[in-house]
């Protein structure tokens, strides 16, 4: 997961808004791809994602790679926008607290 949130801080970096991260295709197609492998992380996590980072929203981190893989003509890069700047931070803080605890 740490990895591809690196990957979407580094695809987004100078990016300023919305606007801005709609008009580079190559940044959203990008960042939902690592979207949908932190996804595929947290499926693979199972009940583990839950006890070592239980105020995540792990269901909707979840969905979002279903919804990237099967609906992904009808995702707008606002809400992908959104993922990354009102979400990404605090998943990062947290799988970096979880890897602490774990060492």
């Amino acid at each position: 997961m740490l990895e591809n949130i690196t990957r979407i801080e580094t695809y987004v970096a100078g990016v300023s808004d919305d606007a801005a991260f709609r008009s580079n295709a190559m940044a959203v197609d990008a960042v939902e791809r690592c979207l949908a492998r932190i996804s595929e992380a947290a499926v693979k996590l199972g009940a583990t994602a839950e006890a070592l980072a239980p105020d995540q929203p792990w269901a909707d981190i979840r969905g979002i790679g279903n919804r990237l893989r099967h609906d992904y003509d009808d995702i707008l890069p606002s809400l992908i926008w959104g993922v990354v700047r009102n979400r990404l931070g605090s998943l990062k803080a947290d799988c970096l607290k979880a890897l602490e605890r774990l060492d």
